[in-house]
């Protein structure tokens, strides 16, 4: 630490050397007419002089800098040790030196204030991720003990609709239970699925097959509906390490919830375009619609669970993807504008780190 501070202080004097040297070499110049003993004279004078007033500059320097510096050196150092509490001595000075300390001082309450922050937040996290593993668990419990009940209803509503003479109008009564059953045992598989994710099986396949499966089923949803659904293949194989099953089921959500936005939308056919491709290293699938697009400020909360913006929505299905998506080690994201579509983006690596 010595060093570096003889670097600056030397640095510093060398200017005001090379001024003095150039005044003594002028000096002698100017004073060759004199005599020997003179000249001498003046030398040992011109000298001392130049002594004296590096000895001045050196101790100028050690008093107004050397100190608040290796003060400075030594509260950085404790910083980053992790003491935000340290204080510099020099910050009641009225000159550079003093406004260098204050603004140490101002950056280290900064620092103090921010790590309190981080730290509140931190414990706030922590508490709310409790409660959700909490809830999960529950979550899961209740999925199991009302799926078998509904099992049994599904199963008694198709011995009364086969009973039911055939024109009897309480069949449409007895169709509509049976798909409001279906409705909610679908969202019950999914909050399961989301409390206690499978952990996914991963091996090489090529993810055009994935997609073009995926496809195959959202066609037969978009069959009674004026939406075409388009798929671009990656020019050759595209082996990814992924588990097919779980990454068509986040397709297959994607294009659905696609085909959805396209309800309400204007007069026309609706397009929904699949395309799969590799950038950057990943593998990635595109899902483009001409649908009605999702406002931005729903854009931040759309991957939550149970937020949604359908009106017969379970919340849990994006939620899902991403966080199948995550568990492959990808990124899914999305572009949307009000009126002309939306684009979601699911980023996979080719292998697993």
């Amino acid at each position: 630490m010595l060093h570096l501070r003889l670097n600056w202080q030397l640095r510093a004097l060398l200017p005001v050397l090379a001024v003095l040297l150039n005044g003594l070499l002028l000096f002698i110049l100017a004073t060759l007419s004199l005599g020997a003993g003179e000249r001498r004279t003046v030398l040992v004078v011109a000298t001392v002089g130049a002594i004296a007033i590096c000895a001045v500059l050196v101790l100028t320097l050690s008093l107004v800098l050397s100190g608040p510096m290796a003060e400075l050196e030594d509260k950085i150092q404790r910083v980053r040790e992790g003491d935000l509490n340290v204080t510099v001595s020099f910050a009641g000075r009225t000159d550079d030196i003093g406004q260098l300390g204050r603004n140490f001082n101002q950056m280290v309450t900064q620092l103090r204030e921010s790590r309190a922050e981080i730290e509140r937040l931190h414990n706030t996290q922590m508490s709310r991720a409790e409660h959700l593993a909490t809830l999960g668990e529950l979550a899961a419990g209740l999925a199991h003990e009302i799926r078998n009940p509904l099992a049994g209803i599904a199963g008694v509503i198709d011995i009364i609709g086969r009973d039911l003479p055939e024109h009897s109008p309480a069949r449409d009564v007895v169709k509509d239970v049976k798909q409001e059953v279906m409705r909610v045992n679908r969202i019950v598989t999914d909050l399961l699925e989301t409390a206690r994710p499978k952990p996914p099986e991963y091996r090489a396949a090529d993810l055009n097959s994935t997609a073009e499966h995926a496809v195959i089923f959202a066609r037969q949803q978009a069959l009674s509906k004026p939406v075409k659904v388009e798929l671009h293949k990656y020019d050759g194989q595209l082996l990814v390490e992924h588990d097919t099953g779980q990454i068509h089921q986040v397709l297959l959500n994607l294009m659905l919830n696609a085909i959805q936005a396209m309800d309400n939308a204007a007069a026309g056919p609706g397009q929904v375009d699949v395309d799969v491709s590799a950038r950057d290293g990943l593998a990635v699938v595109g899902v483009r619609d001409t649908g009605k697009g999702i406002k931005p400020e729903h854009l931040p909360y759309i991957f939550r669970p149970f937020y949604t913006t359908k009106g017969c929505g379970t919340g849990l299905g994006l939620s899902l993807a991403r966080r199948i998506v995550e568990d492959h080690g990808g990124k899914i994201t999305v572009r949307s504008e009000v009126g002309k579509g939306s684009t979601f983006e699911v980023r996979l690596p080719m292998r697993r780190s």
